[in-house]
């Protein structure tokens, strides 16, 4: 039928809509790329160890390995929750200000502070900064609707590890070719930190979060929740209310989320991976957070040009970066040969971290270390994938959260044990032959589990694939196991 005057003139104005949507989308993505790439311009970072240890703070090794860096952990955990859900219920821009204000603080420490409870303070404003990191990658799923979200997260992620590449190849040029002293070098952190707080202030705050603020008018083009499509009639009670109405547990979104995860947690490859990242993850940020006062045991050089602690912090950035796009195009059944993918790269990481012990070469420990960051790396998006596949976004946000505090409380109870004076206090030589045990055993656990025969795991469903199977449609072929996003 031939639409009506009134009727084409009421849809007249909407074509230009999608153009104003488009300009609208890129600004967003622009300014938030620009945010992203900044608040990783830290030139000193890579060398805060040597800094510390050096004659402008004149720490001992002992001071920095069991009294500052076991604080970085506990801050970790201690904010880790608290961070999580203020980031949902104050719509992200709060917390990303907060992790602004942190990073600020923590060279403001470095720079002036000249007590061991100083930088003490400095690690937990450090460790606020890393759980806030959940805000910037949450954030922007809040602002773009569902069709760009892959283009928006390959956006921003791509600006993050452009400004880690660009900060330690900038750090390393300023203390080798330019001869910077380290506390210039925090003062050229300092001036890129501040700039990136300045930057903050101007981010779009959200009207809505996945959680608490789902009452807020949906954007156009927007999905409705998959996990409101548990409970149409609870979704649309929510929706007439805005903000957190109370109500009966029983009828709480928290609640049957709960649920419906402890349905989904019986699927064996959601808990492979799970596991996987808990318990590698866990030991992969130990060595991270220890390898710089490791490199400064191997080479107790007091010349700073010939420190190359930024070079070898690039390098592992650019090969992680690398294994993570690599990782895409792997084709095989995880379903079938997950566990002995994990076996091998577990004992790979083992074999590395043993290398970083046993070594005096310098130039080994780097190339150790920047392959046993690359393999992890590797890792990182199947295991993402593999857990997101057979999950709504609410879910999803739910079983990383966990995933990541189940690994910080590992993480924690190793750094007490192991590092802090209160427990054995090791030495960092003596600490990396625990973590390479650590992974030995996780490459005996993961290998068993691959060699027993167990009948193969389930290859993972996405909700959305599940109901287009339900409506009789055909799914897109697999790739061996991975899906293309």
């Amino acid at each position: 039928m031939a639409l009506s005057g009134p009727e084409v003139e009421k849809q007249v104005p909407e074509e230009p809509q999608p153009g104003r949507e488009q300009q609208s989308w890129w600004c967003l993505v622009s300014f938030l790329c620009v945010y992203g790439f900044m608040a990783q311009m830290r030139p000193g970072e890579s060398f805060i160890t040597p800094y510390l240890l050096g004659p402008d703070k004149n720490f001992t090794q002992t001071q920095v390995t069991n009294e500052i860096t076991p604080v970085l952990s506990y801050s970790n955990l201690a904010v880790l929750v608290p961070i999580f859900l203020l980031t949902d219920y104050l719509c992200y821009k709060p917390v990303l200000l907060l992790q602004a204000l942190s990073y600020v603080s923590v060279w403001l420490l470095l720079l002036f502070g000249s007590t061991v409870l100083h930088m003490q303070f400095m690690e937990f404003f450090f460790g606020i900064t890393m759980a806030a990191r959940i805000a910037y990658s949450s954030y922007i799923f809040s602002l773009v609707p569902p069709a760009r979200y892959q283009r928006m997260a390959s956006y921003s992620r791509a600006s993050v590890l452009l400004g880690v590449f660009t900060s330690s190849v900038l750090g390393q040029l300023l203390v080798t070719m330019g001869r910077v002293p380290f506390s210039t070098l925090n003062y050229i952190s300092l001036a890129f930190l501040t700039f990136s707080l300045v930057l903050a202030l101007f981010l779009k705050r959200p009207k809505r979060s996945l959680f608490f603020n789902r009452g807020a008018p949906v954007r156009a083009g927007a999905a409705p929740s998959e996990l409101d499509q548990m409970n149409p009639g609870q979704a649309q009670a929510a929706g007439a209310k805005p903000g957190w109405p109370p109500a009966a547990w029983r009828d709480s979104t928290f609640v049957r989320m709960l649920g419906e995860l402890g349905r989904l947690v019986q699927q064996p490859q959601l808990r492979l991976w799970s596991l996987w990242w808990v318990f590698n993850s866990a030991g992969y940020y130990l060595i991270v957070y220890y390898v710089h006062i490791l490199w400064k045991v191997v080479n107790p050089t007091t010349d700073t040009t010939r420190v190359y602690n930024g070079g070898a912090d690039a390098a592992s950035t650019l090969l992680g970066a690398l294994t993570s796009f690599a990782a895409g195009f792997v084709k095989i059944r995880w379903a079938l040969w997950a566990r002995l993918v994990i076996a091998v790269v577990t004992l790979l990481q083992a074999g590395l971290v043993f290398l970083m012990y046993k070594t005096d070469n310098i130039w080994l420990c780097y190339a150790a270390f920047v392959l046993f960051r690359g393999s992890y790396q590797f890792l990182v998006p199947i295991a993402t994938f593999q857990i997101a596949a057979s999950l709504s976004q609410e879910l999803r946000a739910l079983v990383f959260g966990i995933n990541t505090f189940l690994a910080t409380v590992l993480k924690t109870i190793i750094t007490l044990i192991v590092s802090d004076k209160r427990g054995l206090g090791l030495p960092v030589h003596s600490q990396f032959l625990i973590y390479f045990v650590y992974f030995l055993l996780l490459f005996a656990a993961y290998f068993l589990a691959a060699v027993l025969p167990l009948p193969p795991a389930q290859e993972l469903v996405s909700p959305v694939q599940e109901k287009v199977t339900q409506d009789g449609a055909p799914l897109p072929a697999p790739e061996d196991g991975v899906l293309a996003v």
